[in-house]
């Protein structure tokens, strides 16, 4: 019924041939990267095959309607059939949402980048209570979430703080959280009460697996470095911060967070190997943009995507022309009509983009 979501399944069922191979079994990294992929794949994989039992078994009540020829025993059989139908029904609905969700629905993790922009001090305290916010709502989301970095500044904003969000759905969730994030509210340091306008950018990348993105270790130039706290405050005495530079895209990927130069240089590859993915999907996307680039779903970071207005406790997604008249909340991670709302207009995109094919 849905070829996209049959390949998921065959994808499911390949790999569940693989973990019975003890050569898998013996090799502990392939082992939890196949299980990672099986965890993305397992809700698509649970409902198709659900969706091939029912029809199943409605093949086989159809045959006991048609052949039975007592009239309770007949009826009877028709009104199981007519629930088996009534079941069916629902789960077609249900795979036509996971159809429309593209490959996001399969990603078990991602991560997350946000970074101040225009603004000084009161950019960096509102990319901040971002952060914040993301944090709170992956708690209530029960997803787990590793800080891959953090860069404080002395009044308790941030420059930058990267991190791996993992959970059913956690991607998918967040996907539309990338681009331009601008607070209009009246900053605790300004004495007259103006209200002023500040940025801050996110960027959430699908986080790639060893199989998606394979690098040469020839192709990368990795540069040792001391690690600087705020103010020059805190800096390590040895080499420990990394810089990755992946020659062939020219992507560089920085990361001091952790004492260890071994730890940086782990966390700087899970994130490099993950803007590499991104800007390969961005180049498939380019080439389908005219025909069928949902509005939402763009993610492009020099987009200003959201304006959070706090004298109107107002949150704005330009976007898809959502507001809601509950910053105040939201702000303290409440984000789920938010997310809801996001999801339900790129599923209509998506469905409009199918009806035009």
């Amino acid at each position: 019924m849905f070829p996209s979501l049959e390949q998921k399944l065959a994808r499911y069922e390949e790999l569940e041939k693989q973990l019975l191979d003890p050569d898998v079994l013996a090799d502990i990294d392939k082992m939890l990267g196949i299980q990672k992929e099986m965890g993305g794949l397992a809700k698509i994989a649970t409902a198709v095959r659900e969706y091939h039992t029912l029809e199943g078994d409605i093949e086989a009540a159809q045959m006991m309607v048609d052949e039975e020829t007592d009239a309770d025993s007949k009826a009877y059989a028709k009104e199981e059939l007519d629930g088996l139908i009534a079941r069916r029904d629902a789960m077609a609905e249900e795979l036509e949402d996971l159809a429309t969700s593209g490959d996001s629905i399969t990603r078990g993790s991602c991560i997350m980048e946000i970074r101040a922009g225009t603004g000084g001090d009161e950019a960096a305290l509102f990319a901040k209570d971002l952060y914040d916010m993301y944090m709170r709502y992956c708690e209530q989301n029960a997803w787990k979430v590793e800080l891959l970095e953090f860069n404080a500044t002395e009044l308790g904003g941030i420059k930058e703080a990267v991190c791996s969000i993992s959970g059913e759905g956690a991607f998918h969730s967040l996907q539309f959280e990338s681009g331009g994030h601008r607070v209009q509210r009246v900053p605790e340091t300004e004495t007259q009460g103006r209200v002023h306008t500040s940025a801050a950018t996110v960027a959430v990348l699908p986080e790639a697996t060893d199989i998606e993105v394979e690098i040469d270790p020839e192709d990368l130039q990795i540069d040792t470095m001391r690690a600087g706290g705020p103010g020059g405050q805190k800096v390590n005495k040895t080499e420990s911060a990394v810089r990755m530079t992946h020659l062939p895209t020219g992507i560089v990927v920085k990361i001091q967070d952790e004492k260890s130069q071994h730890k940086n240089r782990a966390k700087a590859m899970r994130v490099l190997k993950s803007r590499i993915l991104e800007a390969r999907q961005d180049a498939v996307d380019a080439e389908r943009a005219e025909a069928r680039r949902t509005l939402v779903g763009s993610g492009d970071r020099s987009q200003r995507i959201r304006t959070y207005n706090f004298p109107q406790n107002r949150i704005t997604d330009h976007r898809c022309g959502l507001s809601i008249h509950k910053l105040d909340r939201i702000i303290q991670g409440e984000m789920t009509e938010l997310i809801d709302g996001l999801l339900e207009f790129d599923r209509q995109e998506r469905l409009k983009g199918n009806a035009k094919d």
